[in-house]
């Protein structure tokens, strides 16, 4: 008889956010005419940048000619485009990253869970506490936890709380730990981490022999110059971090789907004899394996953001977006709510008023203002009393959620 992956039994019912589905289908279906404003997950709404649709038409257009169709391309992504991530993002930058140490895919959140392949099951793994739920659900899957406890938290992973008393920056831990998760900026708090705070991270994660998955998928919403964009920017990260980066908000990317991870060639992991093995050459057999690389036509429209005229209006797309973060959090801030984030991230962490709960503020939101957006206990035990709002969406849509909310919290 076959089995199942019993680990998947572990997962706390409902992922985040098809539960939020759930509740706003369920008010939607009883309330017809509600003009519902989603400030809720993580979705654009502009449209593709014109240099990326002109170049994705004139690769479709390539794809109708026998003489420059194109079939399976390489799994690590086409070099024309690897090329210009390493020198744009990186080089740039001053970080010394090369175009072979690029691999290109269909998303940030993918690779975050994918990344688990490579390594062994018996490692120590610390996540910050509000995190991506994707972090932990995948190591759950790959049976690297225990069961959950009544806060939602699984035996085996290290927790390490971020709260507004510590800037939404998590301390470094006492004991050894092999793996970390960290996201800057961060999702959901919106928190950026300093030089001084990555360098303390890699110095820890050299001292002990750890891998930091670094999680940049927001790097393009920084505007304080004093801020790095990549781990990369910090001495001695090659030896000690894997970083992944997404398309998907800076150039709204989220329905044609391309990201990228970086892992350096002189990255290192133990074997269980001890000798140390080059994980880029394991992440590029398991990506080799198991994934056909990203289409022709969307890596061509990928090239494109980093041409001038791309370059220009994906600027255009992160500023927008930025502009609504600062709507979010100065009206709110006005009515009298506890709001942090929204500045260089796109997302504003609110604590919730009157005492409320996160899913009850949830609920109460919903209902009365008609506006969705993400309980903070979603994203941890330590959200509990938060909630995240989303800047992705028309200025009119959020002008108008503002005016809703301040309506009913003012004061």
């Amino acid at each position: 008889m076959a089995t199942i992956n019993s680990n998947y039994l572990k997962l706390k019912a409902g992922y985040l956010f098809p539960e939020i589905a759930r509740r706003v289908q369920a008010f939607a279906a009883a309330n017809p005419d509600a003009n519902i404003i989603r400030l809720g997950i993580g979705d654009v709404t502009e449209p593709l940048p014109l240099a990326c649709r002109e170049a994705m038409i004139k690769a479709v257009e390539e794809m109708g000619d026998r003489s420059s169709f194109k079939g399976y391309g390489p799994e690590q992504g086409y070099a024309w485009l690897r090329e210009k991530i390493a020198v744009h993002d990186f080089q740039a930058r001053g970080c010394e990253i090369s175009a072979d140490e690029i691999f290109i895919s269909d998303g940030s959140k993918c690779d975050t869970g994918n990344i688990l392949d490579i390594f062994g099951d018996n490692n120590s793994i610390a996540v910050t506490d509000p995190v991506y739920p994707v972090y932990v659900d995948t190591n759950v899957m790959a049976g690297h936890t225990g069961e959950a406890n009544d806060r939602g938290e699984y035996e085996g992973l290290i927790y390490l709380p971020i709260t507004a008393e510590n800037n939404f920056t998590a301390q470094i831990p006492a004991e050894k730990v092999d793996l970390i998760y960290l996201c800057f900026p961060n999702n959901p708090t919106g928190a950026t981490a300093t030089k001084e705070h990555l360098t303390a991270w890699v110095n820890y994660a050299r001292a002990n022999g750890s891998i930091i998955f670094f999680d940049a998928a927001y790097e393009a919403f920084i505007t304080d110059a004093s801020l790095p964009h990549s781990i990369y920017e910090i001495e001695g990260a090659r030896q000690c971090a894997i970083e992944f980066r997404s398309f998907s908000k800076n150039a709204g990317f989220t329905g044609t789907r391309c990201a990228l991870t970086v892992v350096p060639q002189s990255l290192t992991a133990k074997a269980a004899d001890g000798t140390d093995v080059q994980l880029w050459k394991l992440w590029n057999r398991r990506q080799s394996t198991k994934f056909n690389g990203v289409s022709y036509i969307v890596q061509r429209g990928a090239e494109a953001v980093y041409s001038p005229e791309g370059q220009a209006q994906v600027q255009e797309l992160v500023k927008f977006y930025l502009q609504n973060a600062t709507i979010i959090r100065e009206k709110l801030t006005a009515a009298g709510l506890e709001v942090h984030g929204g500045v260089n991230a796109p997302y504003v962490w609110v604590k919730t008023p009157q005492g409320l709960s996160s899913w009850d503020f949830f609920d109460k939101l919903l209902h009365t203002c008609n506006v969705v957006g993400t309980p903070g206990s979603g994203f941890g035990a330590a959200g509990e009393g938060y909630f995240r709002l989303s800047a992705f969406n028309s200025r009119a849509n959020v002008e108008a959620a503002m005016e809703r909310i301040i309506s009913k919290f003012q004061g």
